[in-house]
């Protein structure tokens, strides 16, 4: 169902790097409750259209949804599914009987209850009524952390380590105790000494550069993707999936790259790329690579070029590809024969692609001004933002469910 609602989502792991929850961020900023503050009334009607949406979104994790007091004590909280939503609180003032009383009922519904911010000792009376403290790693003092989390662990209270921007504290938040992690930690290269390429992932790397020139070699595309068995059999897997339904079974990826077509060898090839090098990574990672390649390939039209849709497409995917590769994005730019002005946007550059991508990676971050800023400066309507987001979203699960499914019938270069 498409939506005009503005509404973004940012990851919550686990210590495994998995995604737990995805807080959700309504329009227009951070700071907002759910309901977002209308002056209208919010019935049932509208509970249960606003949850198909943020299924949507978080694809089955769960919804962590800050909740005002008024929605607490009025019973609206109650109304959401408790299986699938995390409340939380913030701390905006002391915790009065009439919370405290609906955090009980909550909790004792099966609710799971977290409270952000957490900031000293007068928000007490919530730890006996709460699942989850959110702590912010760059405010909080590691002393300070440990005496909580020694305090209330045993207890069975969890603890989200809130704002990691670097690995290193992702690894000592983990080591203190911490059992979830929120931040742009994992979107961060770990550069190497070195920028030479893992073995396993050189050949994923030429096969990017043999479907990003401008003119394809069908040829060096098959020798490419034949010299991986891997990335050979899973290309062939997706190929025979019920997305493609080819008449007959593809049995050979010269015959797959004769039926594609130059723009769909570049997109379904590059995918399957991508997806690749991100092993070894948070899932969550390739996951917006595909989400900003489909977003980004679905504005093509409108910005006037339907005939570069998968440069646009690349746009996106390759946004990640420092993180995925260890490396520097010019290092590995300079091995692909992508766009110049692609090359130019991803590094950083300004021009039209550029502002296209920072109009994307805003509204995928809840950046609400900085989205609509670029849609503006642009030419674009804004309101065709949150459609176009959720198709991107609702294409990236997809291909992802595609890519786990049962294998079909052996099959060979």
């Amino acid at each position: 169902m498409a939506t005009r609602r503005f509404l973004a989502r940012q990851p919550i792991l686990d210590r495994e790097e998995k995604v737990y929850a995805y807080e959700l961020i309504f329009r227009p900023g951070e700071g907002d409750f759910w309901p977002p503050p209308n002056g209208n009334p919010v019935n049932p009607i509208d509970i249960s259209s606003t949850f198909e949406e943020i299924d949507e979104i978080t694809e089955g994790a769960r919804a962590v949804i800050r909740c005002s007091r008024q929605v607490l004590v009025s019973g609206l909280a109650a109304k959401l599914p408790r299986e699938r939503v995390t409340l939380e609180l913030l701390p905006t003032g002391n915790a009065d009987e009439d919370v405290l009383k609906a955090c009980r009922s909550l909790r004792n519904a099966g609710f799971l209850i977290a409270l952000g911010n957490y900031q000293g000792a007068w928000l007490e009376p919530l730890a006996d009524v709460v699942n989850l403290f959110r702590l912010d790693v760059n405010a909080t003092g590691d002393r300070a952390q440990w005496l909580l989390i020694k305090k209330y662990k045993p207890k069975g209270m969890m603890f989200v380590a809130d704002k990691v921007e670097k690995r290193g504290q992702f690894e000592a938040a983990a080591h203190q105790g911490f059992s979830f992690f929120q931040g742009p930690y994992y979107r961060r290269p770990q550069l190497a000494a070195h920028s030479e390429v893992a073995p396993t992932k050189l050949g994923y790397l030429l096969v990017l550069g043999a479907v990003t020139r401008p003119e394809i070699d069908v040829q060096e595309v098959a020798r490419a993707i034949k010299h991986d068995l891997a990335l050979s059999y899973n290309l062939l897997r997706f190929l025979n999936s019920a997305r493609f339904a080819f008449r007959s079974q593809i049995k050979s990826i010269r015959h797959a790259l004769l039926l594609l077509g130059q723009n769909e060898i570049r997109k379904w090839v590059g995918l399957i790329s991508v997806s690749a090098l991100g092993e070894g990574s948070p899932p969550v990672l390739v996951s917006t690579a595909l989400v900003r390649g489909a977003f980004c390939e679905s504005l093509a039209a409108l910005m006037g070029s339907p005939n570069r849709q998968s440069d646009y497409f690349f746009l996106g995917l390759l946004s990640c590809i420092d993180v995925l590769m260890q490396r520097p994005m010019r290092t590995t730019l300079a091995e692909l024969p992508i766009a110049p002005d692609v090359s130019a946007a991803l590094l950083g550059e300004e021009n039209p692609l550029r502002d296209v991508l920072r109009m994307v990676v805003g509204y995928e971050a809840g950046n609400w001004q900085e989205a609509c800023e670029m849609a503006k400066k642009l030419g674009l309507n804004e309101e065709m933002l949150p459609p176009l987001f959720l198709q991107a979203l609702r294409w990236s699960r997809e291909l992802t469910h595609e890519q786990r499914a049962e294998p079909v019938a052996a099959a060979c270069p």
